[in-house]
């Protein structure tokens, strides 16, 4: 059951869904790259209404950088839309150009990862995989986004000029299950470049965004960036206020140097996607 939009000119979520629908036309049948998050769940879910269910597969790939939840919350995706779901466990630290943790290493990872899914789309019929980058990716640095087109990955929300905010109020309007999901990336995002991945170090950082992220209103971003023993948090400003507050702020100490820290620090900017980019 589709929502009506609200806070956004009609006119225009009309003229980017239109773009969005002509171009998932143009490409046909189609494997979509589906995490747990918002972006890949509205690329899903307008893939079938366009194809049909029966002309799209989901594709998900579980590594130590997956937050923990994805793989649960892209089966309800799926599950949400009727489409055929398939997933496949890969060891991303196993991959040396990777783990080194350098400043491409997306680019590295999307070049492994998405080699991997292209190779699950072919068994199960589909030559093209689609990706949920979207128009504001583009204002990142992601050297990802060069593997993808590297290897033929195709990006319709990028391509049809969609942001975040018209993805998040798209996914409401028909009610996806992720919609109001905070955006997770990976693990790998929360270590400083330079710095090797480690299991241990991939788990802490999970393990101390779900303890901070039960501390505060369902929906709140939250991110633990890892210079080990330190951590430093970013929380949606909005919520900002709610973690200092005596218990919380506490409790939050606790939890995190039970984990290993030694010191947490709060970042007072709040939350910003992308943050370990800015000293490039």
């Amino acid at each position: 059951m589709h929502r009506p939009v609200h806070g956004m000119q009609a006119s225009i979520m009309r003229s980017l869904e239109r773009r969005l629908r002509e171009r998932i036309e143009q490409l046909g049948p189609s494997a979509v790259a589906l995490s747990g998050g918002v972006d890949s769940a509205l690329l899903l879910a307008v893939c079938a209404e366009t194809l049909g269910p029966q002309r799209v597969l989901a594709l998900t790939a579980l590594s130590e950088l997956a937050p923990k939840g994805e793989l649960e919350a892209a089966e309800e995706t799926a599950r949400h839309l009727g489409v055929r779901h398939r997933w496949i466990r890969l060891e991303a630290l196993r991959q040396p150009a990777l783990a080194a943790n350098p400043r491409d290493r997306c680019y590295h990872c999307k070049r492994w990862l998405f080699g991997a899914l292209l190779e699950l789309a072919a068994e199960s019929g589909f030559s093209l995989l689609l990706h949920g980058a979207n128009a504001d990716d583009a204002l990142d640095y992601r050297p990802g986004m060069r593997a993808a087109e590297e290897l033929g990955v195709r990006a319709p929300l990028l391509e049809a000029g969609l942001g975040k905010k018209q993805i998040r109020a798209l996914a409401r309007r028909r009610s996806l299950p992720v919609w109001n999901r905070p955006a997770m990336a990976c693990l790998a995002t929360r270590i400083p470049y330079g710095t090797p991945l480690t299991a241990e170090a991939l788990a802490r950082v999970d393990a101390a965004e779900q303890a901070v992220r039960r501390l505060l209103p369902a929906g709140t971003q939250v991110r633990v960036r890892d210079a080990f023993p330190l951590a430093r948090l970013e929380i949606s400003r909005a919520r900002l206020p709610l973690l200092l507050r005596g218990a919380r702020r506490e409790r939050a100490i606790r939890e995190l140097r039970a984990l290993g820290y030694r010191t947490v620090a709060v970042d007072l900017e709040g939350f910003r996607s992308g943050s370990m980019n800015e000293g490039l």
